[in-house]
């Protein structure tokens, strides 16, 4: 962590005043970082960056300069996807592992990724957690060598455009960029994802063992309803009033296995729970292989992961063990719910900025899988929630206090929140 008595270096490309400039911005970012964590309002990291871009406004694009940059996204599994990718490189790396520098903490908007990046300015590697809506931007002024596109699902509509937004400005970036542009990881079992990344100079794509599919039942280029079939054993896509398909992919997850290109199979010893998470592994494996890392030490690396950015961590809450689940959306609550067994299991909904203000996604949810089994509502959407889970059968008390709905049950319990509770449940425990 920089020292705000330090002084910062500086991409040496810039000129005198531009240095000048972004050096100021970063000792007051580092000082403002300061006292948030004197003052106990977090790691400083977010107001770092804030701080950091308001007065430098092209602080983004600057540190950015000089460095091998890799940038993860999608809607689901970034944070984890991102963590994965940077254990795999640093694994490769070996010695020279302090060259990397990476948003462990998630912040992946312009003041976040520049927060990051201000920490660490001499190291050369930068692999990024990227929002959607950064990518165009990252694509623009960092000119990654990778790019990995893992997945596109409703999130957040009152404050993103509809997904389909987001994608035609990934391919429109990716075409202006040409044949200079990114190296493409990509899901080759996301419509939109494929779609996106057709105007990109080269693709390496990923059939992951992807089950939510309700999001890209329309063609992104024509708007015909897509076709699904069995084929080998394996669900595949395709288009059948255009030519958009699902493009054969060099990297398969089969069960707990990747089948690499060539046809051997190789098992992720992975720390983090989820049959979603050894698609995330396999998208982290192909684009550590692309950057140079040898197979063996990219699954050692990833190994190390553990808890990314808090989530599968299990943290001490009085008497109560808990084990913290993210769920931010439809898409991301069907793959959460399978992995909580505890009974009770506590869910916890906010619907401030950062969750989304509309809950009706609530009502996408097949929370009829918790029958017969109690279920915690609490947040301050809890009530919400209660009425959802009355049509489902299920099962439940409300307590929207979450300290209180914690209680002191024991363990280990379930707990599945939306982005803002879980923050606080870290914070509560320690974690940030």
């Amino acid at each position: 962590m920089p020292s705000v008595l330090s002084t910062p270096a500086v991409p040496a490309s810039l000129s005198r005043p531009e240095r000048w400039r972004l050096w100021a911005a970063i000792r007051i970012g580092n000082a403002a970082a300061l006292a948030s964590r004197l003052a106990g309002r977090g790691s400083g990291a977010s107001i770092r960056g804030q701080v950091l871009t308001r007065l430098a406004p092209d602080a983004f694009a600057q540190l950015l300069q000089g460095r091998r940059v890799v940038a993860v996204s999608g809607t689901n599994g970034k944070t984890t996807t991102t963590h994965l990718l940077a254990a795999a490189v640093r694994a490769g790396l070996g010695d020279a592992a302090g060259r990397l520098v990476t948003n462990a903490d998630g912040a992946n908007l312009h003041y976040g990724i520049a927060s990051a990046l201000s920490e660490k300015p001499a190291a050369d590697i930068a692999v990024l957690e990227t929002d959607e809506r950064v990518v165009s931007d990252m694509i623009a002024f960092a000119d990654p060598e990778l790019l990995v596109l893992l997945n596109f699902s409703r999130d957040q509509l009152d404050r993103h455009h509809e997904i389909k937004a987001l994608g035609r400005s990934w391919r429109l970036a990716l075409e202006a960029a040409g044949t200079s542009g990114p190296v493409i990881v990509a899901n080759a079992c996301d419509p939109l994802v494929v779609w996106a990344a057709q105007t990109a100079a080269r693709v390496v794509w990923v059939e992951t063992a992807t089950t939510w599919n309700a999001d890209g039942a329309l063609c992104p280029a024509c708007g015909t309803i897509l076709r699904r079939t069995a084929r080998d054993g394996r669900d595949r896509w395709d288009c059948p009033g255009c030519s958009l398909a699902q493009p054969e992919a060099g990297y398969r997850v089969d069960g707990d296995r990747i089948v690499l290109p060539g046809g051997r199979m190789v098992r992720p010893d992975l720390q983090v729970p989820g049959s979603f998470n050894v698609s995330n592994a396999a998208c982290a494996l192909a684009a550590a292989v692309e950057f140079g890392v040898p197979v063996a030490e990219a699954l050692a690396g990833m190994h190390t992961v553990t808890a990314p950015a808090g989530r599968f961590a299990t943290a001490a809450f009085g008497s109560t063990r808990a084990r913290l689940l993210l769920a931010k959306n439809p898409a991301g609550w069907a793959e959460a719910l399978p992995l909580a067994t505890s009974d009770p299991v506590i869910l916890a909904i906010d619907s401030v900025a950062a969750d989304g203000k509309d809950v009706s996604w609530l009502w996408d949810v097949e929370y009829e899988q918790l029958a017969g089994r109690t279920v915690v509502c609490t947040g301050p959407r809890a009530q919400d929630l209660a009425v959802r889970l009355t049509y489902a059968g299920v099962d439940h008390e409300v307590e929207p206090d979450l300290r209180a709905a914690l209680g002191e049950r024991g363990g280990p319990v379930d707990v599945i929140a939306t982005y803002t509770p879980f923050q606080r449940l870290l914070k509560m425990a320690g974690l940030r």
